[in-house]
């Protein structure tokens, strides 16, 4: 066994919630390792669906941009196809992601930052490019076999397979990100609920020219409904679109009690041509996988000083587009606690709120995810295709919707309302923005939880109330135009008060930590020319948000306080688990 290495953090995986967490962690000093068992980063696109919650994550690390400049933009995202092939009929679309005129607005108005379709081949390269530039440590071919922990830190064995030995690790906190099959949670025993292998699926990326069949029609995803597209899977054969218009990814479905077929390329190209429905083009197979639809989630994200984040503690299809963005958003809950506590800022028991806050964020998208397969169901129910037949019999159901009859007619109207009711798998802007936290690194005000006015898991309803994310709102400085979200962040916590907060503001320079304050009001710094904040701060112009460095309100008092001092120091050390 060679000599132990030492560091601060030991990330296993370098996914979506490894690369984050440790961008996250060298963009706040914080050294930090990455050990991976692969040659490479991700090889194919995998996670894609980026929303605006994870932008906002991105723009406070410092990748917004590179990002946008590599990712399909908003606009050809939207027009989610049902058909019976590319190249057959089309039975409907949805506005998706965003692109419904009035979702739109919604989104518009909810934050800085636009969704967009970045493959996870192309989104892991901007966060550990971004990450080691800024310090962190990347060992490719290193495989986690085992751990340890005592009351001072983590012990971690890994094999190097380049130089074919073991060697071990020692770092105050482990990170478990290695997905799916994580090796880290289940050697820390972390409970799980739920099951896995629920349903069997295919990926097959491909290169060829669809443009005639798909660029009339944006979309990030077509949906075929064809004979045999209800077995396994994701309720329908799946074409998605990777790079507009050449580059694809299939997703078919296989019965998981039988085993997954023989993976050829021969195979590959007859689904391809199957749910595409013309044989003429020319195909290029990439790349042919079989994976299960998961439906499992972890009931508690730690064990002592192990940490898990993103597939290995939320399991499930990617139906909805929550994967790598619940994961990236695990990581940036945790990092800024790691670093609080690392530096003694924070007691370890702040620690603790990370299972509290992001275990129910996980179980939720968990349940979201298999929900949407579930509600594919209902447009094959309009065209009687859920009960064994020939596919003779589908193709004539599907042709009976054009008939000029009373049945026909209903028939229209129930695949009409079948399809439209997938807005709760392509328009769920409550689910990605909607997260209210409840630990102690949240401090009530006594105000009751008002809920939500209007279907929460579609709708986003801005709060202030701590345990919400900051409301975004644009506001300006001299010259400058930018959101409240860009006033917080940065690994720092931010108060925010207006006209008359000057109390709040004395009592925020005398903290430790340091506070960055943001008085927003005529003459102020920052002002309010549309009046969007003063409609949704939830305080007085006296009053006082403390935000947390990921942008969550920990604290609100409405009004002025003569005793603001006391109060935000109490608040902080409730925070940071000294209370």
């Amino acid at each position: 066994m060679s000599t132990v290495v030492e560091t601060d953090v030991l990330i296993v995986g370098s996914g979506p919630a490894g690369a984050s967490a440790a961008l996250a962690l060298s963009t706040y000093g914080v050294p930090n390792i990455v050990v991976t068992r692969y040659a490479s980063l991700a090889d194919t696109p995998r996670a894609h669906i980026t929303n605006q919650r994870t932008m906002e994550v991105l723009r406070d690390l410092g990748v917004e941009q590179e990002v946008v400049a590599q990712a399909t933009p908003q606009h050809l995202m939207g027009n989610t196809t049902f058909c019976t092939s590319l190249a057959g009929e089309e039975l409907g679309r949805v506005r998706s992601w965003g692109n419904d005129p009035l979702v739109q607005a919604e989104h518009e108005l909810a934050s800085p930052t636009r969704v967009c379709d970045m493959p996870q081949h192309l989104m892991e390269p901007v966060l550990v490019n971004a990450a080691v530039a800024r310090g962190t440590q990347l060992r490719f071919q290193n495989e986690y076999l085992s751990h340890t922990q005592d009351a001072d830190g983590v012990t971690a064995t890994v094999r190097d397979w380049l130089r074919g030995d073991t060697y071990e690790i020692r770092a105050q906190y482990l990170i478990g990100a290695d997905g799916g099959r994580s090796k880290v949670a289940a050697d820390a025993g972390l409970p799980m609920g739920g099951q896995m292998g629920v349903a069997g699926s295919i990926n097959i990326v491909f290169e060829a020219d669809l443009a005639k069949y798909t660029a009339h029609r944006p979309a990030t995803l077509y949906w075929v409904l064809a004979p045999g597209a209800t077995v396994g899977g994701i309720g329908a054969g799946l074409v998605r679109c990777v790079r507009p218009w050449s580059e694809w990814l299939i997703v078919w479905g296989y019965d998981v009690t039988a085993g997954a077929p023989d993976l050829t390329t021969e195979y590959a190209e007859s689904v391809v041509r199957k749910l595409v429905g013309d044989d003429d083009i020319p195909v290029t197979i990439r790349s042919c996988s079989a994976w299960t639809v998961n439906e499992m989630y972890a009931e508690s994200y730690a064990n002592g000083r192990v940490f898990c984040a993103g597939d290995a503690v939320h399991r499930h299809p990617p139906s909805n587009g929550l994967g790598s963005n619940t994961s990236i958003q695990d990581a940036y809950n945790l990092a800024w606690k790691l670093k609080l506590v690392l530096d003694g800022t924070a007691h370890p028991r702040l620690l603790d709120s990370y299972t509290a806050e992001r275990a129910p964020i996980g179980r939720q998208i968990v349940t979201r995810a298999n929900q949407s397969i579930r509600e594919t169901a209902p447009i094959f129910e309009a065209l009687d295709g859920l009960s064994p037949q020939t596919p003779e019999q589908l193709w004539a159901n599907i042709a009976a919707r054009k008939d000029a009859t009373e049945a026909a007619e209903k028939q229209r109207a129930a695949l009409r309302e079948a399809i439209a009711f997938k807005a709760y798998e392509f328009n769920a802007h409550g689910v990605d923005l909607n997260q209210r936290y409840t630990s102690g690194a949240i401090v009530p005000d006594g105000t009751p939880d008002p809920g939500f006015t209007r279907d929460p898991e579609l709708h986003h309803q801005p709060s202030s109330r701590p345990g919400a994310r900051l409301p975004h709102a644009w506001i300006t400085s001299g010259s400058r135009t930018l959101s409240t979200l860009d006033t917080v962040g940065r690994g720092r916590f931010t108060l925010l008060t207006g006209t008359g907060g000057e109390d709040w503001v004395r009592a925020a320079e005398a903290q430790e930590p340091e506070i960055t304050t943001v008085v927003i009001g005529p003459g102020q710094e920052y002002e309010d020319p549309y009046g969007d904040w003063a409609l949704l701060s939830g305080i007085s112009d006296a009053g006082a948000l403390l935000v947390r460095p990921d942008g969550f309100v920990a604290f609100r008092h409405a009004s002025a306080a003569p005793d603001a001092g006391e109060l935000l120091a109490d608040a902080l050390r409730s925070i940071l688990g000294h209370a």
